[in-house]
């Protein structure tokens, strides 16, 4: 009796030969989109500069038999350093109000993890404004060092003038640094925290320039 010898096929594995210019061509070509998902998180360019020399380390370091996707690999070593700088900044008493927290170019190709880091990032300085500031110090100070308002614009924004906008910013800054803590409702958060999803989704400030000016009015 003929017997037939049933070989099992075997899987074709690619095995990635990785070498220093590979590392240097994948970083290169990612750097544009990582430094706006860096960018869009810590809101500082000197910082989002610093957040991808730690990516670039990290990727030069790292065992490529663990990496599946170099791309998804970056991406998500980004997001995390980025984010580790912003909570960084939060215990030391300082804060980013991303200085351009709409970016259309970066938005039409927006990395989900991305997003959701970026909106833990907000969420935070939303919270760190309420606690230091006062409806007065808020308004200038998000409109100014959060979207670069000039300061004839924060005055006619908020009805106020400009010296008295410029005096508000600088005691603004000197708050954020300091332990003075202001008590806040959920309601206040999460009113303010959706003003800033939707100028940063949309660019459209309209309603964060609304909510900003009420608080002012009630506060006087």
């Amino acid at each position: 009796m003929s017997t037939t010898s049933l070989e099992k096929p075997v899987a074709s594995v690619t095995v990635l030969n990785w070498t220093d210019d590979d590392d240097l061509d994948h970083f290169v070509c990612l750097r544009p989109r990582l430094f706006k998902i860096a960018h869009r998180i810590v809101g500082n360019l000197d910082e989002a500069e610093d957040v991808l020399q730690d990516v670039w380390l990290r990727w030069h370091r790292v065992d490529r038999t663990t990496v599946i996707n170099a791309e998804a690999f970056l991406v998500t070593v980004t997001c995390r350093v980025a984010i580790n700088v912003v909570q960084s900044a939060r215990r030391r008493h300082e804060i980013y109000v991303v200085p351009r927290l709409y970016d259309e170019a970066a938005d039409q190709g927006a990395d989900p993890q991305a997003e959701a880091e970026r909106g833990e990032a907000i969420e935070q300085a939303v919270q760190l404004l309420l606690e230091r500031l006062s409806p007065s110090e808020r308004a200038v100070y998000v409109l100014r060092e959060g979207f670069e308002y000039p300061y004839r614009q924060v005055a006619e924004t908020l009805q106020l003038g400009a010296a008295n906008s410029r005096q508000l910013l600088k005691r603004a800054r000197a708050r954020i640094a300091g332990d003075r803590r202001h008590s806040f409702s959920s309601a206040a958060h999460g009113r303010l925290l959706r003003a800033f999803a939707v100028a940063s989704r949309t660019g459209d400030l309209t309603g964060l320039e609304s909510l900003l000016a009420a608080d002012l009015d009630r506060a006087s």
